[in-house]
């Protein structure tokens, strides 16, 4: 790649390694997104095959002079791999290319610390953040303030800069969990207290950027922050939807994007926020029917609902931005059948933009309701 002439503030090298897996994005498309939603701008691209990761520098030592050569001439501040490194490995990096070098990992924990709204919010992403960074190199976390002042505050004698970092990375751990503790009981007095109320709960889910947020405003008239970009939306939405074809409002919770390799602290970090689907009566599963990769996507999604207890959640697939498809490719009626795993599943073609097949949509989730209190009904003991 040629460098360009004008430097921005923050680039990057992007580096990706095919290392023979399904879902490697040779163009490195995917994280070029993510380091602009970062704020980084990237200046160069550089992948290459191996069997497996080099155990010192992840590349091998000849790619790393390379990536060091372009870095040099195309003026980056900093290198940014597609996959996860170990500590080491960005360690030994660092040192052999001169620049800071960073992994997808870290890349998506920084953007939703930037993005977080909410208490909750932030709360979980500074645990997965936390959780992340008490492998890294030492003074990794300049975020947290130094321990000062007080007896016994900075160790006792001896004690090495690295244990103290360490015992305060396991002090703030401790703090944000039992403060997140809280939190999650409150969202179950919440749920306990919808669960009373007989209310039908409805959580959208799908890859990020598939335009969750913006369907959630086409159907209850919030106006919920949508933007064409990755976790646009990290905090859970909740409103009402009135089904004038159930005759009742159902529940409809905005729920935040999922992307491949979500850093598995993130997963845990976001239990809380990613219990609303796995307690919801329906999953409205969004898909960009527009994207050619529409199809990993889908199979991401699977993977994580099964990673957070929310597989056997009924589903309806709503293929978005149907009007961004050209004429052969749209499709010839407004829903079908989808087969996941196997199993076929409903699918809905719509466009949140333009309200086309929102009303073949609304008409769906009517149906579920329908459903599901046909089948309380027959649960339902008779009387002698």
């Amino acid at each position: 790649m040629t460098p360009t002439s004008d430097k921005p503030a923050a680039s990057a090298i992007l580096v990706g390694v095919d290392l023979g897996l399904p879902h490697f994005d040779a163009e490195l498309e995917e994280l070029g997104l993510l380091a602009q939603t970062a704020g980084l701008e990237p200046v160069g691209r550089i992948t290459c095959k191996r069997r497996a990761p080099d155990a010192a520098l992840f590349v091998g030592s000849g790619k790393a002079d390379e990536i060091k050569m372009l870095a040099t001439a195309s003026g980056a501040t900093e290198i940014l791999f597609d996959q996860a490194l170990s500590p080491a490995q960005q360690r030994n990096l660092e040192r052999h290319t001169g620049l800071p070098v960073n992994d997808r990992t870290l890349l998506i924990l920084e953007i939703f610390a930037q993005r977080a709204r909410s208490h909750e919010g932030k709360l979980q992403v500074e645990l997965a953040r936390l959780q992340y960074l008490s492998t890294r190199l030492v003074r990794r976390w300049s975020h947290l303030e130094r321990q000062t002042g007080g007896a016994g505050l900075r160790g006792g004698p001896g004690e090495k800069q690295i244990e103290l970092d360490r015992r305060m990375i396991d002090d703030a751990i401790k703090r944000t969990r039992e403060r997140l503790q809280k939190v999650k009981k409150q969202r179950q007095t919440q749920r306990r207290q919808r669960e009373r109320r007989d209310t039908f709960n409805i959580s959208l889910v799908g890859y990020t950027n598939a335009g969750k947020s913006t369907l959630f405003n086409a159907l209850v008239k919030a106006r919920a922050y949508a933007a064409d970009q990755l976790f646009a939306t990290l905090d859970t939405t909740t409103r009402q939807l009135y089904l004038g074809e159930a005759g009742r409002s159902v529940s409809l919770s905005d729920t935040v994007g999922f992307i491949r390799d979500l850093p598995h602290g993130l997963i845990d970090a976001f239990q809380a926020t990613l219990q609303e689907a796995a307690d919801a009566d329906l999953l409205l599963h969004v898909v960009d029917a527009a994207n050619p990769h529409h199809p990993e996507q889908i199979a991401e999604v699977q993977r994580v609902l099964q990673e957070i207890g929310a597989a056997a959640v009924p589903q309806v697939l709503v293929f978005n931005k149907l009007d961004a498809l050209p004429a052969d490719r749209r499709p010839p009626h407004g829903h079908d059948l989808y087969e996941i795993e196997g199993h076929p599943v409903p699918r809905v073609f719509v466009s949140s933009r333009t309200g086309e097949g929102l009303d073949t949509l609304r008409e769906h989730l009517a149906q579920a309701v329908a459903d599901r209190a046909g089948a309380t009904r027959e649960a339902l003991p008779v009387d002698a």
